[in-house]
């Protein structure tokens, strides 16, 4: 029985993982590549932990297993975010059929604070990207 939960989180996990690679190829923006790869392959990895914690069956490897997935789970949203913020500071541009930006008129570029009412929704193409 353990062998057949092993395997089955692995094969959940590689298909996860399949899912974060086709979507950096597919999607058509760093922006939609990010969102993508930050939920698929954080799932991924998190499946072949439990896993791994499942195979050996000893309660040392199966804390440091859960302890790496709580750790994935906090930082992985967060460096996308960072890393999103970041490029959208850069000025890269978004996709162009990409229907609003809702950082426009909201986001402060020298100060990078960020407006808390959020105001109408703005069309992207409305955006200056650098060249």
């Amino acid at each position: 029985m353990q062998t057949v939960i092993c395997g089955i989180l692995i094969v959940v996990g590689a298909f996860f993982m399949l899912v974060a690679a086709v979507g950096i190829v597919r999607m058509p923006d760093l922006f939609l590549r990010m969102s993508a790869t930050s939920k698929a392959a954080t799932l991924g990895v998190a499946s072949v932990l439990l896993a791994t914690a499942v195979y050996f069956n000893d309660l040392g490897v199966a804390s440091r297993a859960l302890s790496a997935i709580f750790f994935l789970l906090l930082t992985a949203p967060v460096a996308a975010h960072i890393l999103g913020r970041a490029a959208y500071i850069a000025g890269v541009p978004l996709w162009d059929k990409t229907v609003c930006d809702e950082l426009r008129g909201r986001y402060d570029e020298d100060t990078h604070a960020l407006a808390s009412s959020p105001g109408p929704l703005r069309q992207a193409t409305d955006r200056k990207s650098s060249p």
